[in-house]
């Protein structure tokens, strides 16, 4: 209850766009006493929120502070349901172990985790992800696709373009896709996306995309054997950027693929997702558990398997594999 007090408490402070709103106001909005107005304004207070208050005019934000928490997030979210309800910790081993967690437990369909720091981050293949505090983005959303078992895969291909478009939204910069999951930036990874799914045979239960955004780490922020492969969004544009717009893009951006990917399908995804890609053309090596193919990415199918043609110009799918640009 409180957490939806508290939502619909910077709904409308965010709708008042650095206006001044009464105490009744958000009162009504809300739908609780002036005097709980007040506690929560003074709890945004305590979070580091500059928060005015003048006599017969009401309240506004005059700033706030450069968290990912809840109420950072919440306060100019554009969305309609995804990110609406948002579990926060400054510090967790994984924001995928309690996304899944979360979702065991029934939370509503794009309930999102955060955190200032993971102290276990993992990425594909159970690698770990390094995930230091306030200086990226480590978060878990969950959702609830009506579709089948199968065409899960398709959410993560689906996730990297709208991570890509959230970029541009917040810095001048270009990204691009390495399939299936790596955003990069002047060919070094600056994001990376794990997808998990839980489901039975015949029935997906949740989907839970992680994302591990690189914001405004400093190249020394990085362990000497990334230093050559990672970078930030900081590091590659020169611009301290905010974590909290950031995600407010990605979630915007991802709920109006996602929509439209139950609506019309992956086509459309498909589409999106190659004019980003970087491997497309190019001679790529992919290292399966199995073998090592070496050709050039024809492009993904419509069910999002990378395409590649070997020199003897057989065609190879791709369902899983390192993805190295010869």
């Amino acid at each position: 209850m409180q957490s939806e007090l508290r939502t619909k408490l910077m709904e409308a402070l965010s709708k008042a766009d650095g206006a001044f709103i009464s105490g009744q106001e958000i009162a009504e909005y809300i739908g609780c006493s002036r005097t709980a107005v007040w506690k929560h304004i003074e709890d945004l207070r305590n979070e580091g929120y500059r928060v005015e208050a003048v006599r017969k005019k009401g309240y506004r934000i005059i700033s706030a502070p450069e968290k990912v928490s809840e109420s950072a997030i919440q306060l100019g979210l554009e969305t309609r349901t995804i990110g609406k309800m948002i579990h926060y910790q400054e510090t967790v081993e994984s924001t995928q172990k309690i996304a899944h967690q979360l979702a065991n437990d029934g939370v509503q369909e794009g309930t999102l985790v955060v955190a200032e720091e993971q102290i276990s981050g993992k990425g594909r293949l159970m690698r770990s992800w390094h995930s230091p505090k306030f200086s990226g983005i480590w978060m878990s959303l969950i959702l609830r696709p009506n579709i089948p078992v199968h065409e899960a895969p398709q959410l993560t291909l689906l996730a990297a373009v709208a991570v890509a478009q959230a970029i541009e939204d917040t810095t001048d910069l270009r990204p691009q896709i390495k399939w299936p999951n790596d955003i990069l930036v002047n060919r070094k990874k600056v994001v990376g996306i794990l997808t998990e799914m839980q489901a039975e045979s015949d029935r997906i239960h949740s989907v839970i995309i992680g994302i591990g955004m690189n914001i405004n780490q400093q190249l020394e922020d990085f362990p000497e054997e990334l230093q050559g492969k990672a970078s930030s969004l900081f590091i590659e544009s020169g611009e301290t950027i905010s974590r909290s717009t950031v995600i407010q893009r990605v979630l915007l951006r991802l709920e109006n693929l996602y929509e439209l990917y139950l609506k019309e399908g992956f086509a459309p995804i498909k589409d999106l997702w190659e004019s980003y890609a970087i491997s497309l053309g190019q001679v790529i090596r992919a290292s399966t558990v199995n073998d090592t193919i070496i050709g050039k990415a024809m492009g993904i199918t419509e069910t999002g398997v990378l395409l590649l043609e070997d020199e003897k110009g057989t065609v190879h799918s791709i369902y899983s594999a390192d993805i190295e640009i010869q």
